[in-house]
C-alpha cells in the first residue's frame, strides 16, 4: 500500500515561522496561537452580509450547542455521533468519554472502547495539528486535507533543528518503520537516528509523527486502561489507503454543520488551513449569510438549525479540550467574558469545564479519597438556586459514570 511522504526539505532563517510561508497561518511557539494572515485579519463583508440578518451571540451561542448535541442528549451510535462532531479532541486520552457523555443518552464508556479496539475510531493527529479521536472513514478522508497545517507545524517548531534534512526520505523511512509494528516517538527517532546519526533523535521522532499519517494504537485511548502512545500508519491499522481529494471544501461544510454559523476566520482556527476565504467563496452559493453583532460575516449551510434564545441550555460538564469551547476566532458565543480555556495536561476525565445556560462558567474536577469521590465545582459566576441545583444533578449523574462504585458528593464553591 502506498503511504504519503512530505515533498519538502527543511530551509530556515532565523524568523522561522514567517520564512515558511510568509501570508500563511503557521502554528507557531504555543498551541492554539496562530499567526493570522492579512486576508483574515480585517473582516471583509460582501455586500449581502451587510443586509443579512443579525445574529446576537446568545443565537450562535444556541446554534453551536444543538449542533454539538448539548442542548438535549441525543439518542445516537457513539460511531455516528464522532462522525457528526467531525471528531472529538483527544490529548487527553480518556476526554472524548465525558464529552460523549454529556452529548449521548446511554451512553456507555464500553461503547466507545470497543470503537477504538475494533479500529472503527481511531486517535491521531488532524485539525490544528492536534490529536482527536477521528472515525476510520474520517480519519482517511480528513488527514490529506490538514496534511499541510502538519508540515506548517513541524516546520514552525523544529525547522531548525532539521535543516538539511531530506525529510522525504526520513519520512519513508519512518513510515517503513512504523508500519512494520507500532512504535513510541522516542524509539522511531531512535530507530531513524542509525540511519541520520548526525541529526537529533527527538527531532527525526517528531518529523515522524507530524509529517506521516500515523494513529495511536490500544490500549491507548481505552476506558480504564492505558499504554504509552505507538504509533503506526492510519493505512497499515485500517488497511485502506489515504483519501485523494485533498481541498477543503467538504470538510468546511462539515464544520458548518457541527459549529455553525461562524466567519471565514472560525473556519480557519479549527482547521488551521490556509484558503479557507477561497474555499468558502467557492461554496457560497449553497451558503446562508448572516452577520454577527459585531458585522463579521458569518455563513452556514442551508438546512443549520438555529433555536430560539428561550431554548433551554441545560448544565454541561465537559472535558478538558472540549472543542465547543475551542472551535471559533470569536468565542463569544459560549464565552462571553473573552476568558482563556484551561489546557491541563492528564489522561483525562478528571478536570474540565461547565457551561450553565449555554456559556462557560466555572471549572471542575474529581477528588478521591479512598471509596470517596468528590466533585469540586468552581463557578466564576453567580448561579442561582436553581441552577446549583441542576449543576448537583448532573455532577451526580456525571460521577455515576466516571466513578461508579465510589461514594459520591458535589461540593458547589463560592464564586470569587
Amino acid at each position: 500500500m502506498s503511504l504519503a511522504t512530505p515533498r519538502l526539505v527543511a530551509s530556515v532563517t532565523d524568523n522561522s515561522c514567517r520564512t515558511i510561508a510568509p501570508t500563511i497561518q503557521i502554528f507557531c511557539a504555543f498551541r492554539y496561537r496562530w499567526v493570522v494572515p492579512a486576508e483574515l485579519s480585517v473582516a471583509r463583508p460582501s455586500v449581502t452580509a451587510v443586509t443579512a440578518r443579525v445574529l446576537t451571540d446568545r443565537e450562535l451561542g444556541r446554534a453551536t450547542l444543538a449542533r454539538q448535541l448539548l442542548l438535549e442528549r441525543a439518542a445516537l451510535p457513539a460511531a455516528e455521533a464522532v462522525e457528526r462532531l467531525v471528531g472529538l479532541q483527544a490529548q487527553a486520552p480518556l476526554a472524548p468519554y465525558v464529552a460523549l457523555w454529556s452529548r449521548l443518552a446511554d451512553f456507555r464508556a464500553a461503547e466507545l472502547s470497543t470503537l477504538i479496539e475494533t479500529r472503527t475510531a481511531v486517535r491521531g493527529s488532524f485539525m490544528r495539528a492536534t490529536v482527536h479521536l477521528m472515525s476510520a472513514r474520517d480519519a482517511l478522508s480528513v488527514w490529506p486535507v490538514v496534511r499541510s497545517v502538519l508540515e506548517r507545524g513541524f516546520l514552525a517548531h523544529f525547522g531548525k533543528a532539521a535543516a538539511g534534512l531530506d525529510l522525504a526520505a526520513v519520512a519513508a523511512r519512518a513510515a517503513t518503520l512504523a508500519a512494520e509494528r507500532p512504535l513510541s516517538r522516542a524509539k522511531l527517532g531512535e530507530a531513524l537516528a542509525e540511519h541520520w546519526p548526525d541529526a537529533d533523535p527527538s527531532t527525526l521522532g517528531y518529523a515522524a509523527s507530524y509529517l506521516l499519517p500515523l494513529v495511536q494504537v490500544p490500549p491507548r485511548g481505552l476506558w480504564g486502561r492505558t499504554g504509552p502512545p505507538a504509533l503506526t500508519t492510519i493505512e497499515s491499522w485500517l488497511d485502506s489507503p489515504l483519501g485523494a481529494d485533498a481541498t477543503p471544501d467538504k470538510l468546511v461544510l462539515r464544520y458548518l454543520a457541527a459549529f455553525g454559523p461562524a466567519s471565514v476566520r472560525d473556519v480557519a482556527v479549527w482547521s488551521g488551513l490556509a484558503g479557507i476565504r477561497e474555499a468558502v467563496d467557492r461554496l457560497r452559493p449553497r451558503l446562508r449569510v448572516f452577520r454577527s453583532q459585531s458585522g463579521t460575516e458569518l455563513v452556514d449551510v442551508p438546512d443549520g438549525v438555529l433555536p430560539g434564545v428561550d431554548v433551554p441550555a441545560p448544565p454541561r460538564f465537559l472535558p478538558e479540550y472540549d472543542n465547543v469551547l475551542l472551535s471559533h476566532a470569536d468565542r463569544s458565543r459560549v464565552i462571553p467574558d473573552g476568558r482563556r480555556v484551561p489546557l491541563p495536561p492528564g489522561n483525562g476525565a478528571v478536570v474540565g469545564t461547565l457551561l450553565v445556560d449555554g456559556t462557560w462558567s466555572a471549572t471542575w474536577r474529581t477528588e478521591r479519597a479512598g471509596a470517596a469521590a468528590t466533585l469540586v465545582v468552581e463557578p466564576f459566576v453567580r448561579l442561582w438556586a436553581r441552577q446549583e441545583a441542576e449543576v448537583t444533578a448532573e455532577g451526580l449523574r456525571l460521577l455515576a459514570f466516571t466513578c461508579p462504585d465510589a461514594e459520591a458528593e458535589v461540593r458547589l464553591m463560592p464564586p470569587p
